[in-house]
């Protein structure tokens, strides 16, 4: 029987006559792998470059092409692939600088792997797996992969807003929690880290026991009051810059953002994350909406068993959380709408049950319909409008 890597040489003469020299990169820390394949070879070549010297790895990828140009009599392109990872995208924009590279970043979620229970998993097996992914892409296989469509960087910088705001307010929470926490060990429940007087309040309390509270856990609150009141100020001033953009956005006709915050139950922060973490991309139809937050349901379907598994949360978790909660306040502020009603007779005809389940169609739905009202104009059916 035949080895993992003795399978992995017999399977890599592969068609590799598309013209282009297809290359993968498998990107870390140290080191980054190069894995090529040139036209008429049945052999992959495999180079390592120090993790972070793009000139290094430009340099590699000019020599394969300078030796596939030497033994073929003509320069070809090089296309490349690499995983959506921790370097983000800016390796992707510097290669895409180069007017021989075609370069491309790929979701590895969507990548087929062994369905083995101990799957065989390096580097270099992984570098072949992307080239095999790319060629079959390249040929124009359907459904091989799903490539990621890399945002601009004024686009992924009108992200950092929502997304700090967000870490900010769970490392608030840590704290409060941490508080209340040390406080309720020594039998104090009434104290709230969030209130102005925070600090004339921790003067006063005392212990379930009768007494003050001692020199050392006092100390160490007051400095989890003083990293509270800093993040506190950090929330702010985060909070300043997003109701800027959205304050500057109203000059510009028409302006998603605009369109957003003019409807009823929709405020600054949730039209920021609908518009930069969704509603700015390019969508076909309203089933790659749905697809792109996770709101996408997935069907099991074999043979005589046909049921559903619920939602894929494949997409982006920030969209998708976002329009659940959002689908609670729709049904508050928008009482007359034709979802709120879809919502209420689906939920009385299941006797009032599965009431969680539907808040996340109705979620899908109220998305769906803000793509259509930010793209065409499509005013949601019988919502209410802010007055101006």
């Amino acid at each position: 029987m035949l080895t993992a890597v003795d399978q992995s040489e017999a399977h890599a003469a592969i068609r590799s006559d598309l013209g282009v020299i297809f290359v993968s990169l498998e990107l870390s820390k140290s080191s980054w792998l190069v894995t090529s394949l040139a036209p008429a070879s049945s052999k992959m070549s495999r180079h390592s470059v120090p993790g972070g010297e793009i000139a290094g790895l430009l340099a590699v990828l000019a020599e394969l092409r300078k030796k596939a140009g030497s033994r073929l009599g003509q320069p070809h392109r090089l296309v490349i692939i690499q995983e959506a990872g921790l370097d983000g995208f800016w390796i992707h924009r510097v290669l895409n600088r180069e007017d021989w590279i075609e370069s491309h970043v790929v979701d590895a979620a969507s990548i087929a792997v062994s369905r083995r229970h101990r799957r065989a998993k390096t580097d270099r097996i992984d570098g072949e797996a992307l080239v095999r992914t790319l060629m079959a892409y390249h040929r124009g296989e359907p459904r091989v992969c799903s490539m990621v469509r890399v945002p601009t960087p004024e686009d992924e910088d009108r992200r950092r807003i929502c997304r700090e705001r967000k870490a900010l307010v769970a490392e608030r929470v840590r704290h409060v929690n941490r508080i209340k926490g040390l406080l309720l060990s020594q039998g104090i429940r009434n104290y709230e880290p969030m209130h102005r007087n925070r600090r004339e309040r921790m003067e006063e309390l005392t212990t379930g026991d009768g007494r003050r509270l001692s020199g050392n856990i006092k100390a160490q609150i007051c400095r989890e009051l003083d990293r509270l009141e800093l993040l506190l100020e950090q929330i702010r001033a985060v909070e300043i810059e997003r109701d800027r953009l959205v304050a500057s956005s109203a000059n510009d006709q028409p302006s998603s953002l605009a369109m957003l915050t003019s409807i009823k139950g929709i405020g600054p922060e949730f039209a920021v994350i609908l518009d930069s973490e969704g509603l700015f991309r390019h969508f076909d139809n309203r089933r790659q909406v749905a697809a792109y937050a996770g709101l996408a349901p997935s069907p099991w379907q074999s043979g005589t068993i046909d049921r559903e598994q619920g939602v894929s949360k494949a997409g982006n978790p920030r969209l998708r959380t976002t329009m659940v909660q959002l689908g609670w306040l729709w049904l508050r502020h928008q009482p007359t709408s034709a979802l709120t009603c879809w919502f209420n007779e689906r939920v009385a005809n299941n006797g009032g049950r599965l009431k969680r389940a539907t808040i996340v169609a109705l979620a899908r739905k109220l998305l769906v319909a803000l793509w259509k009202y930010v793209t065409a104009g499509v005013v949601i059916e019988g919502a209410i409008m802010k007055a101006t």
